[in-house]
């Protein structure tokens, strides 16, 4: 049975019209309707098999849910080398946010020495899914014990009119502002962003449930 297969399997008329809501960059023939849980299974269930090398292989895919069964498939790598070949070869094809931002390997965790230099070659990549997923990665590797303030910089370099990387900056600052606040208040302060992602930062940053009151009051003097 080919992934395409066990999709159709899966698939759910009236979850495919949802998705196509929330995904409404790509054409609404490419997705089938088919639940997280269920995709994760899949990948659970193929990984290390004939069919998951084989499917791997073949790109680009057709349909949606299997570009992200593709990347739940490399996040389970256990292996660094293969991990990073295997998300440099994806990179280029990923057309959306949801396939972007739902898999982060594990193998990355334990290598971020490693790992740190790759990030700052996807962020200066140029294209928009790349940026993101590299931000994506800062974000969540590198604002914990790992943190340098130079880390901030280059997340506030990133310019450009793309709505999804705009949208990852003040995702990143918005997170930046709950974990390094010191450290990243000061992009609020001299408004160092970009102002769509000032706004936004901000915004994000007094829904968190993460940033304290305190400080929520202090950030909505810089709309």
């Amino acid at each position: 049975m080919t992934v395409y297969e066990r999709l159709v399997v899966c698939n759910n008329e009236k979850y495919r019209d949802f998705q196509s809501r929330l995904v409404p960059d790509i054409p609404k023939e490419t997705i089938l309707g088919v639940k997280t849980p269920d995709l994760r299974k899949i990948a659970k269930e193929i990984r290390g098999t004939r069919e998951a090398e084989d499917f791997l292989s073949k790109l680009p895919h057709r349909y949606y849910e299997e570009n992200l069964v593709h990347f739940f498939l490399i996040a389970m790598i256990k292996d660094f080398d293969e991990c990073v070949e295997a998300v440099e070869t994806f990179l280029p094809y990923i057309d959306c946010w949801p396939v972007c931002d739902q898999s982060s390997p594990k193998v990355f965790s334990k290598n971020h020495d490693r790992l740190i230099p790759l990030i700052k070659k996807w962020i200066g990549s140029g294209h928009v899914y790349t940026i993101r997923f590299g931000l994506r990665m800062l974000m969540n590797e590198f604002l914990g014990e790992d943190f340098r303030p130079e880390y901030l910089e280059w997340a506030a370099s990133v310019k450009g009119e793309d709505y999804y990387i705009k949208m990852m900056v003040a995702w990143f600052f918005a997170t930046a502002l709950a974990k390094k606040y010191d450290d990243s208040l000061i992009y609020i302060e001299e408004r160092r962003l970009e102002p769509w992602t000032h706004k936004k930062t901000i915004q994000k940053a007094v829904e968190s449930f993460r940033v304290s009151d305190e400080h929520k009051e202090y950030l909505k003097s810089f709309r």
